[in-house]
């Protein structure tokens, strides 16, 4: 079995009180924590919107998918807009079938999401 690539996840303040949250790779059980742990990172800034780019997400399992819905607690009690943006068709799928597409709000691209 091949050995798993951490994920790498960058985090970046933009103009008007935005932060983006960039994963890079695959998003599953052992990547979740880190992920997890990034998105603390980023509510702590005290965005006015935060922003998860998921362009460079390849695969989202499950762990991925409920430390999203996990960020959109914070984002209700905290009042700061959570965005997703970027999603290639194969994670849009996994939102798509468990109906949090209805749930998130979500944009094809970071221009969107800054005015999302």
């Amino acid at each position: 079995m091949p050995d798993r690539v951490p994920i790498i996840v960058t985090l970046a303040s933009l103009e008007g009180g935005a932060v983006t949250l960039s994963p890079e790779g695959e998003i599953g059980y052992h990547e979740a924590p880190a992920f997890r742990n990034a998105i603390r990172e980023a509510y702590d800034k005290r965005p006015k919107r935060l922003i998860v780019d998921l362009s460079k997400v390849g695969y989202m399992g499950t762990p991925g998918v409920a430390t999203l819905v996990e960020a959109l607690q914070i984002s209700k009690k905290s009042g700061v807009p959570l965005v997703l943006c970027g999603m290639n068709d194969r994670v849009r799928g996994v939102f798509e079938i468990a109906q949090l597409h209805k749930v998130f709000k979500m944009t094809p691209d970071l221009a969107g999401a800054l005015v999302a």
